[in-house]
């Protein structure tokens, strides 16, 4: 376990580092805009591994598993934008404000992350400066552009959860999130119900607040855009058969909506 250089605000991502935003079907032309906030575990070189063991690091704390490959197969089938972030949520979580604890957290379920204890104020700018803005401004352009085009816009959140957390085992297969615009989870929660093998969460296992999440508060609520954050079981999606599967099953679903909405007008 090593922190090299964790309060080194200097330079966080060196030139030769990956950058932070993921794109795919850059010009797709489905309303759908897809994001994954949660998609990627690295960690910059100058944090050394944030003074975890290697296995912390491929857990639920240091990222969404699995959801990088339902997004990316989904963006292909639906012809959809995917925006994705490939650093660790131990970083810094592009899915939290600023302000709240878990931004950068010192404690993620019941593991301390040494290199964000303490943190220094420059410190915890580097990382939103580096990750966490370059991320959001390209959600904020592509949303923009799009709306000045003409080009119908839905968001679609897209994560993964753990089959247990503190103990309690969570029955849902798939959940949607939501918070003050509820048209698209009502119409996802419908034909998700109506999919007899699946146990479907309504704003289960989290709800979406300002306090607690960005994406979908920004980019969808805050610009008026219709949106759901989705929520996939990481047992069911671990493998490339599962993503590809679930990919297949959301695939089917957002086609069944985006025909219902055309028919309504809303496009």
């Amino acid at each position: 376990m090593t922190l090299d250089n964790a309060g080194d605000t200097s330079l966080l991502l060196g030139q030769d580092e990956v950058p932070p935003v993921l794109e795919q079907n850059a010009h797709g032309r489905s309303p759908f805009l897809l994001t994954a906030d949660h998609y990627g575990r690295l960690i910059p070189r100058a944090l050394g591994d944030l003074g975890l063991p290697p296995g912390e690091l491929t857990r639920h704390i240091a990222w969404d598993i699995g959801i990088a490959g339902v997004a990316g197969a989904l963006s292909n089938q639906l012809g959809a934008h995917l925006i994705a972030q490939r650093y660790s949520r131990l970083v810094i979580d592009c899915n939290r404000p600023h302000d709240a604890p878990s931004s950068i957290p010192a404690m993620s379920e019941a593991t301390a992350i040494p290199g964000n204890e303490g943190l220094a104020r420059d410190a915890a700018e580097a990382r939103r400066r580096e990750i966490f803005d370059p991320y959001h401004r390209r959600i904020t352009e592509t949303i923009d552009t799009r709306l000045r085009q003409g080009v119908p816009t839905v968001l679609v959140a897209l994560h993964s959860f753990t089959p247990v957390y503190a103990g309690i085992i969570r029955p849902w297969h798939i959940g949607t999130l939501y918070h003050r615009d509820t048209r698209l989870p009502l119409l996802l929660l419908k034909l998700l119900r109506a999919e007899t093998d699946l146990v479907v969460g309504d704003n289960e296992p989290y709800a979406v607040s300002d306090a607690t999440d960005y994406g979908i508060p920004v980019h969808g609520e805050a610009r008026g855009l219709m949106n759901t954050g989705i929520e996939i079981r990481q047992d069911l999606i671990t493998d490339q058969a599962g993503q590809k599967q679930w990919a297949g099953r959301l695939g089917r679903l957002f086609g069944e909506i985006e025909t219902a909405l055309r028919a309504q007008g809303l496009f």
